[in-house]
């Protein structure tokens, strides 16, 4: 486990983090929020500023490629703390290991298990340090991101090295409550302007098949902010349960990841286990522009055992055993 950026580091990165140059379509609204790292003096999750980054050293991860995870981990089902860490702990366990982590349906229980792990607190940067920007919902989108991929020294030579730029949500029509939680990742060698951003959209558009359906005005307005970007991608629980929603990626002018690589392979991400009351489908879904897929799996969640030492670590009574969360999760590696 690689320890986090050093000081220097940081302080160079928050040169490319102001919202004051984020391109944006006429129209969207952004509502920026900050980044978060974990302060040990403190023992708190604060936002990253020039006076509140820690020490530390290591090697950073240059490589060519953007790792992604994403996952729905349901905040529906018993045990949320406990399964969330399972979740977690497969998704670190990952090789190569994931740079971002998109995560859906994140509950307060399942946040606060997500804050307390010594894992994120030393090596991730989250766009959440508590439920402040959920806007009083029950559950929401959250982002983490890698501190060894987005750790490099500003103006650093190298062509793979990769800046933090602004995070901020954008809300659009939701029947309930939902918005787009969209950041921005730089080429911290080139200018700004001139095609260095890759933007990050992390979705749950409106579930259920009612009419009218408010998904394609979502994903509208999320195909244009990346267009405006120049690259990037949206990734995360798409639920495409109506007939049109199986075009909407295309209509979009976006690349679905899984139908690129894998056309002929369902990546069912939902009702695999057969105790759902409909079909196996592929609610989940990675769709990018401006960026090659080279490699993607479907992340099927295990099982929680529901008792003995598990449950009471993260004070849940025993329910039983439960699977990790209804949806499958997603791993991407793009060439950027």
């Amino acid at each position: 486990m690689r320890p986090p950026p050093t000081s220097t580091a940081l302080q160079g990165r928050l040169l490319s983090s102001t919202p004051v140059h984020t391109p944006l379509p006429l129209g969207v609204v952004p509502v920026f929020q900050s980044w978060n790292q974990f302060d040990a003096s403190a023992q708190r999750w604060a936002p990253v500023n020039s006076s509140s980054v820690p020490s530390g050293s290591h090697a950073l991860d240059t490589s060519s490629n953007l790792a992604l995870v994403t996952w729905n981990v349901d905040a529906g089902t018993h045990s949320p703390r406990s399964r969330m860490a399972s979740i977690l702990s497969h998704i670190l366990s990952q090789t190569p290991a994931p740079h971002v982590v998109f995560l859906q349906e994140v509950s307060r229980p399942a946040l606060a298990t997500l804050l307390q792990d010594p894992r994120l607190q030393q090596n991730w940067l989250s766009s959440e340090a508590d439920e402040s920007n959920w806007r009083g919902h029950i559950f929401m989108t959250m982002i983490l991101l890698s501190k060894s991929r987005f750790g490099h020294i500003h103006g650093s030579s190298s062509p793979t090295a990769l800046g933090l730029g602004p995070v901020w949500r954008v809300n659009y029509p939701s029947r309930f409550g939902r918005d787009a939680l969209c950041c921005d990742i730089l080429h911290p060698s080139t200018n700004v302007d001139q095609g260095s951003r890759i933007r990050l959209v992390n979705v749950h558009l409106d579930s259920l098949a009612r009419q009218p359906s408010r998904r394609p005005q979502q994903l509208s307005t999320i195909a244009s902010m990346l267009k405006i970007a120049g690259r990037g991608l949206v990734a995360g629980d798409f639920n495409p349960v109506l007939p049109e929603d199986a075009t909407l990626v295309e209509e979009n002018e976006l690349i679905d990841a899984w139908t690129r690589l894998h056309a002929q392979e369902p990546g069912f991400t939902w009702g695999i286990d057969g105790t759902q009351a409909f079909l196996p489908c592929r609610l989940d879904k990675v769709a990018v522009t401006g960026l090659e897929p080279e490699e993607m799996e479907v992340m099927h969640p295990g099982v929680f055992s529901g008792s003995g030492d598990a449950s009471a670590e993260h004070g849940e009574p025993d329910w039983g055993p439960a699977s990790w969360s209804d949806h499958s999760g997603l791993r991407c590696c793009l060439r950027i």
